[in-house]
């Protein structure tokens, strides 16, 4: 069995989010998985990964996509980039009865 590190995609239509997973070489690219280890949002600049279950596999013979090699190794670099901090809410102003 070939196994591979590959980008799974999951989001809506024009906003595309993905999930970076360890499948079967010949499963489709939105099938069968065997383990999730990280996820990647190309709009909002946003990537985890786990490392150490990247490198295990890797180690055990998994050959990463040219996305996923770049996304480990910026990771590694200490380049990826934390998540956008969410806008806080402004209060509703209050109504006169």
């Amino acid at each position: 069995m070939s196994v591979k590190i590959r980008l799974r995609r999951t989001g809506k239509r024009n906003a595309a989010c993905h999930r970076i997973v360890v499948a079967d070489s010949r499963s489709p690219r939105d099938g069968r998985f065997i383990e999730i280890i990280g996820v990647y949002d190309p709009r909002h600049e946003f990537e985890r990964i786990d490392l150490e279950r990247a490198d295990y596999w890797i180690s055990h013979g998994a050959q990463p996509s040219e996305t996923v090699a770049s996304i480990i190794k910026r990771a590694k670099e200490g380049g990826a980039k934390p998540a956008p901090a969410a806008p806080a809410a402004a209060p509703a102003p209050e109504k006169e009865a």
